[in-house]
């Protein structure tokens, strides 16, 4: 029997790298819907049924019962949420309504990836930036679906994630890809202060096994999914090489994180990949991925 899974922003960064390992299964009807707010086309992979549009218009949209919901597709920087406030509202919350009452429509089992921003600065987090609150009130809401509805469900967080096709420019790109862009053009690396703030840098290729993982066998709230070791944005910035120019410190940028990974690794998970082994690469290849 082909099972069907859609993957909420499935032309992504993450998502493209999600759709491109399960295509690989024959077993697997895959689907992609995307709204290319971030998303490309570049990103498409074969044996993927691609679908423009948003996910507050899931239902109008998807006219198949997937068996899982892989749901990726949401508003996903800090920073920059303050001034995307709307933007992140249509995304995060109404976006999410709609696949959450999809979801229960068709009996699908929802993977909601929350976000490990809730974990940071002693739970401060979670309450920073309209980002951080979105996400982390929507957690809240899949699992009250859970208690309400018996909604299957799983909450995955990532840890910055990395990796080939990342955004490297514009205001939503990822610091690694912004990094390794400025290396290229033999530019300063810039560094938003104090930069003592820690994160805990995963490979994509780690990310997604994770999702995959907890996607076949987890229930519940809680699956983290993030490298056991931790850098500071400076040192990150020191292991590139380059000069250091230090940014004003911005709103929202917390300073801690907490790594909640337990529950992942309790299903067999473990990250493979280093940040180290990357920048390196980078390097080795003119700082290209």
């Amino acid at each position: 029997m082909i099972k069907k899974i859609l993957i909420t922003g499935g032309a992504g960064f993450i998502g493209s790298h999600l759709c491109e390992s399960y295509s690989k299964d024959p077993k697997l009807e895959i689907y992609s819907l995307d709204n290319y707010s971030t998303g490309h086309i570049k990103n498409h992979v074969s044996n993927v049924k691609y679908i423009v549009g948003d996910t507050k218009d899931i239902f109008s949209l998807c006219d198949f019962a997937p068996d899982i919901v892989i749901h990726l597709g949401e508003y996903s920087r800090v920073e920059q949420s303050f001034e995307d406030v709307r933007k992140v509202w249509h995304s995060n919350k109404t976006g999410t309504f709609e696949v959450l009452e999809f979801c229960r429509k068709h009996n699908s089992k929802l993977v909601y990836a929350g976000s490990s921003t809730k974990f940071g600065d002693l739970g401060k987090g979670k309450d920073q930036s309209p980002y951080g609150w979105t996400k982390s009130s929507n957690t809240e809401l899949v699992v009250r679906y859970g208690d309400w509805f018996n909604l299957n469900f799983a909450v995955v967080y990532f840890y910055n994630a990395y990796g080939p096709r990342e955004i490297s420019e514009g205001k939503y790109a990822t610091v690694i890809a912004i990094f390794a862009e400025k290396m290229k053009k033999n530019l300063p690396l810039t560094v938003v202060s104090p930069g003592n703030q820690i994160r805990n840098f995963t490979h994509v290729y780690d990310i997604v096994s994770g999702i995959m993982l907890v996607a076949e066998n987890g229930q519940g709230d809680g699956y983290g999914i993030g490298s056991d070791k931790s850098y500071s944005i400076k040192e990150i910035a020191q292991i590139f090489g380059g000069d250091i120019e230090m940014l004003p410190s911005r709103r929202g940028n917390r300073i801690s994180a907490e790594l909640v990974i337990e529950k992942t690794v309790s299903l067999g998970w473990l990250p493979k990949h280093s940040i180290e082994d990357y920048i390196h690469s980078l390097k080795e290849n003119n700082w290209s991925s």
